[in-house]
C-alpha cells in the first residue's frame, strides 16, 4: 500500500484533474528504436508513477484446441522471472511500495505497474517490470496451480445462471470467432495446456512490435524516454506477423437458445455484434445507447421494465467496442414466470427505438449527463493510464479525449437514428434464456 500518501492529495488531484477536463490533455508520444510506441502524461500533482505495458495477445489469440491459454501465460507472466521466486518479486515490490498487477482482455494483455517515484523506489520496480516481461521463467509449479485454480472455478461457474448464459451468449454470437471463446478457457483445454505452450505463446506475442507503454506520472519526458527504453529493449522481436482474425458478420436470422437451470429467476441476454473501437459510428451509437440501457434509471428499457411494469430490479444495454465488432448486448434478470413477459417488453422497446430513434429532449439529456460525468473519466492517474492504453493498442487520435465531449455535442438526432436502422434489427439478435426446467 501507498501509506505515504494522504487523502487530501488525492483529494487535490480530483480536484485540479477536473478542473482541466475541457482543457488539453497533453499526451506526449514516440517509437523507441525497436518499434514499440509509448505513451506519456506528465503529472507532478503526487509521487507517483503508472504505467502500463500491453501486448496483442489477449483472449483472441486463442484457438479452439488451446482455449484459455492467453489468459494463462498473462496470470502466470509475474510468478517467478529471471531466476527470482514469485516470492521474492512479491516481497521486492513491497519494499518498494509498489503494485504489480496483470491486465488481460478480450484483444490485449500486459501487465501494469504502480510505484512511488522517488529515485530508489522507481528503479527497484522498473527493475522488477522489466525482468518480468524480458525473462519470465513460468515455473511448472506455478502453471500447475494457476491451472488447477482456474478449473476449480470454471466448474463453479458451470453452475451458475450468470455465466452459463454470457458463455452460451457469446458462443452463438460469434461462432468460429475467437470473441465466441471463454476468455478463460474450458475444463478440458486447459487440462491439457503445458509450460511449453505458455512459453511459446509468451514469445509470439509478448513482442516489442507490437507492445505499447502508457506512462503517466512524477517524471519528465527524457526521464520516460528512459523508462520505456528499459522496458522494451529486451522484449523478444516478431519472427512474423501475427495471422488476420476472420471477419465478422451479423447472425442471418434470429435465434433464441432455452437453458434449463434451477434458479429461481431468469437470466435474459440478447443483442448481436456492435461495433469496433475506430467505427465511423461510435459517438451516434454511444450516445443512443446511453439512452435506450446505458443511461441506468433515465434510459427507456429501465422505464419500461422497471418503472412501469416492475419486472426487473436493473436492465441495461452496452456496446462493447474491441478491434473488431464487439457486442450490442441486452441484459436482464427477473422472475421465471415473468420471464417471457418481460422479454417481449425489451424487444418492443428495442423495436420502438429502432424504428422511430429517441426524441430531441432524450437527446439533450443525454449530451448533458454524458458531458458532465466527463471528469470523473480522467480524475486520476490510473483513469488517466486507462486511455493512454486504450488510445495506443487502438491507435486513436491524440486528441481522443480533448474532442469527446466535442463529438458527443455535434451528433444529431438524425445520425442516431440512422447508426441505429443500419446496425441493429430487432428481428436478427441472438437471445438467451437461463432458467426453467423446459425448452419450449
Amino acid at each position: 500500500m501507498l501509506t505515504k500518501l494522504t487523502s487530501s492529495l488525492l483529494g487535490g488531484l480530483a480536484i485540479c484533474l477536473a478542473g482541466a477536463a475541457h482543457a488539453a490533455l497533453p499526451i506526449q508520444h514516440w517509437q523507441t528504436a525497436n518499434g514499440t510506441q509509448v505513451y506519456f502524461v506528465e503529472s507532478r500533482g503526487l509521487p507517483l508513477l503508472d504505467i502500463s505495458v500491453e501486448f496483442d495477445a489477449g483472449a483472441r489469440r486463442d484457438t479452439p484446441a488451446q482455449s484459455g491459454l492467453a489468459s494463462l501465460t498473462a496470470r502466470t507472466l509475474s510468478l517467478g522471472a529471471s531466476s527470482l521466486t514469485e516470492e521474492t518479486i512479491s516481497r521486492r515490490l513491497a519494499d518498494a511500495g509498489a503494485q504489480l498487477a496483470a491486465s488481460f482482455e478480450p484483444d490485449r494483455a500486459g501487465m501494469t505497474l504502480r510505484t512511488l517515484s522517488s529515485e530508489r523506489e522507481r528503479s527497484q520496480s522498473l527493475d522488477l517490470l522489466a525482468k518480468v516481461l524480458q525473462q519470465p521463467d513460468f515455473p511448472e509449479a506455478a502453471i500447475e496451480r494457476e491451472k488447477a485454480r482456474t478449473i476449480a472455478n470454471l466448474k463453479e461457474e458451470d453452475t451458475q445462471p450468470g455465466p452459463i448464459g454470457e458463455k452460451a451468449f457469446y458462443a452463438a454470437l460469434y461462432g468460429a470467432h475467437p470473441y465466441g471463446l471463454p476468455g478463460s478457457g474450458k475444463v478440458e483445454t486447459l487440462a491439457e495446456l503445458q509450460r511449453q505452450d505458455v512459453a511459446a505463446f509468451y514469445r509470439r506475442h509478448y513482442v516489442a512490435e507490437t507492445a505499447v507503454i502508457s506512462l503517466v506520472g512524477d517524471i519528465s519526458r527524457a526521464q520516460a524516454e528512459a523508462v520505456a527504453g528499459q522496458l522494451s529493449a529486451g522484449l523478444p522481436r516478431a519472427a512474423a506477423p501475427l495471422p488476420a482474425l476472420p471477419g465478422i458478420a451479423p447472425p442471418a436470422r434470429g435465434e433464441t437458445l432455452r437453458i434449463a437451470h434451477p434458479a429461481s429467476q431468469s437470466h435474459i441476454l440478447l443483442g448481436t455484434p456492435g461495433m469496433s473501437r475506430s467505427d465511423p459510428d461510435y459517438f451516434a451509437l454511444y450516445i443512443g445507447n446511453h439512452i435506450l440501457g446505458g443511461g441506468g434509471f433515465s434510459s427507456r428499457l429501465t422505464e419500461e421494465v422497471r418503472e412501469k411494469r416492475g419486472l426487473a430490479y436493473s436492465v441495461y444495454s452496452y456496446f462493447l467496442p474491441l478491434a473488431q465488432p464487439g457486442p450490442f448486448q441486452i441484459g436482464l434478470q427477473t422472475r421465471q414466470e415473468q420471464a417471457q413477459q418481460a422479454l417481449d417488453i425489451v424487444r418492443a422497446t428495442l423495436e420502438r427505438f429502432v424504428a422511430e430513434g429517441p426524441t430531441q429532449d432524450e437527446l439533450r439529456h443525454a449530451k448533458q449527463n454524458i458531458g458532465g460525468g466527463f471528469p470523473l473519466r480522467i480524475d486520476s492517474n490510473k483513469k488517466i493510464l486507462g486511455y493512454l492504453s486504450l488510445i495506443g493498442f487502438y491507435r486513436l487520435p491524440l486528441n481522443y479525449l480533448d474532442e469527446f465531449v466535442n463529438k458527443v455535442e455535434k451528433v444529431t438526432l438524425a445520425e442516431v437514428k440512422d447508426a441505429f436502422k443500419r446496425r441493429i434489427d430487432p428481428e436478427r439478435m441472438v437471445t438467451v434464456i437461463v432458467g426453467g426446467d423446459d425448452q419450449k
